[in-house]
């Protein structure tokens, strides 16, 4: 799905005051509300707009341990196990990967003893050959695509045949 000029804005918008209004969206922009409407409605159905609501930190909900758990699963089992991960309410993420191991979890946990029962549950799931376990220690960069909304904008604001 192209991404013009005017959806990029509206897609920073999104980011940038995301508890405002579709009038007040429609007025900064200058367009139509009917047309903004179209617009999100448009990202929203080709998927460019996923998720509207809020981002929980799960270190406010007494969860600051966060760790990243490679998991290599016997040949032939990986959805089995992925439906065993979506029942572990730790896991807040989990995705099938190249490289070492078959999944990659992102897990949080109160402390690192209870990432230790996790990760003890984990092992124990049928199909679930070895974990890897890398704790994170700081974030350094958190979660954005601001950067990559800004990019595509811009490459669709050049016009056509001029590099970049």
């Amino acid at each position: 799905m192209a991404v013009d000029a005017l959806d990029a804005r509206i897609l920073r918008l999104l980011l940038d005051r995301p508890r405002t209004s579709v009038r007040e969206y429609a007025r900064i922009l200058g367009v139509a509300r009917g047309t903004l409407q179209a617009r999100l409605d448009r990202l929203e159905r080709d998927g460019v707009i996923t998720l509207a609501g809020p981002r929980i930190s799960p270190a406010a909900l007494g969860h600051p341990v966060l760790a990243f758990v490679r998991i290599e699963v016997v040949q032939g089992h990986l959805d089995e196990v992925g439906d065993a991960l979506a029942a572990v309410a730790e896991i807040i993420e989990a995705f099938s990967v190249t490289g070492g191991g078959d999944l990659l979890a992102r897990v949080v946990a109160r402390d690192n003893a209870h990432l230790e029962d996790i990760i003890q549950r984990l092992t124990r799931m049928p199909g679930v050959v070895r974990t890897r376990t890398e704790i994170a220690l700081r974030e350094r960069v958190p979660h954005r695509v601001l950067p990559l909304v800004e990019a595509v904008g811009e490459r669709s604001a050049r016009p056509e045949g001029t590099g970049g």
